[in-house]
């Protein structure tokens, strides 16, 4: 079994079984109000460079995936149109933007004694020429800008440490839908921490996944159950291009996906916003 179905089997299967079930912002497509079954606090560590983490219970779209991480800390867009998928468009104006969300915060330049730097600029500085700082960080969470957010960032922070040579990373996330985001999720940073790693010349080490909020919405529950029972399969591989180098000339074709074997696609299911 791969190592993130076993986390997400154990997961899921505590928030079915231990879980509360509550009331909830987020509304279903026909206007009912969702409920949610919940956890408080879940953490679980990836080793990355010994195993992927591509969920295999059932099929996850990895370059759709790592196409929006790229969104977010590559191009620093906060606009749909940028996007190849459209996960974001519920949450996009007529313009395309989603407000000075996610992307947005990482092209503001903050002022440092080295000069100004945006966020994820001055991560691949320090990691070049200060890999021992205890301060390697980004925050989406800019509390001047949530009203001006169409809505406020789930993953929100990432801390690296570099360990032996090794880049490991926590990812923080306030809020996890189990069932839509949580194998998107855990894949997509997972092939961001390795493009940080090669970008500046580090091992991939673990990334360490801290979820505040881990949920099942209640329409769900049954494909949650169903998914959880099925047979297991190995881990993938996901490798990158040796020719990579540059993490802004990266592209999500520099990933190479093999021997990945999954289950069955699940039914398109209802997503509540």
């Amino acid at each position: 079994m791969a190592y993130i179905d076993k986390c997400f089997i154990e997961t899921c299967d505590k928030i079915l079984t231990e879980g509360e079930m509550v009331d909830c912002r987020a509304k279903w497509p026909d206007g009912t109000p969702a409920k949610v079954k919940k956890i408080f606090g879940v953490v679980n560590t990836y080793d990355v460079d010994k195993e992927f983490p591509l969920l295999t219970l059932r099929p996850i779209n990895l370059k759709g995936a790592i196409d929006e991480v790229l969104w977010i800390y590559q191009k620093k867009s906060n606009n749909v149109n940028d996007l190849a998928t459209h996960i974001w468009d519920a949450w996009a104006d007529e313009t395309g933007s989603i407000g000075k969300a996610y992307g947005y915060q990482m092209k503001i330049k903050h002022k440092y004694k080295e000069g100004e730097f945006d966020q994820v600029d001055r991560l691949l500085y320090d990691l070049k020429n200060n890999p021992h700082s205890r301060r390697i960080m980004t925050n989406l969470y800019n509390f001047e800008d949530l009203h001006e957010m169409n809505l406020y960032p789930c993953a929100y922070s990432m801390t690296f440490n570099v360990t032996n040579g090794a880049l490991n990373m926590i990812l923080n996330q306030r809020s996890q839908d189990m069932l839509a985001a949580n194998a998107w999720n855990v894949a997509q940073y997972a092939a961001l921490l390795m493009l940080f790693a090669r970008a500046t010349n580090l091992k991939v080490g673990k990334m360490i996944h801290v979820i505040a909020d881990a949920h099942i919405y209640d329409r769900h529950i049954p494909i949650v159950q169903q998914l959880i029972a099925r047979a297991e399969h190995n881990a993938p591989k996901v490798t990158l291009k040796e020719s990579v180098k540059d993490f802004y000339k990266a592209t999500v074709d520099d990933f190479v996906l093999t021997d990945y074997e999954h289950g069955e696609k699940i039914e398109r299911f209802e997503v509540a916003i």
